[in-house]
């Protein structure tokens, strides 16, 4: 394998909240926003698994 046949060093995506977005380009500006979907899609099915188990947790203790 020669250097050539690496893919380039990118540097992590690591996206904070209220970060300048001015330096950015199109193209991370779009795995960002891919990146941040995936993390909401996860924040919300835990949300749900914990509003499961409270609601289980509740019927329970109203018996």
């Amino acid at each position: 394998m020669t250097i050539l046949d690496e893919e380039p060093n990118k540097r992590p995506t690591v996206h904070q909240v209220g970060q300048d977005l001015g330096l950015l380009s199109v193209e991370e500006l779009r795995e960002r926003v891919a990146m941040l979907r995936q993390e909401i899609a996860r924040l919300e099915v835990e949300l749900e698994a914990k509003g499961s188990t409270k609601a289980a947790a509740e019927a329970l203790f109203r018996r």
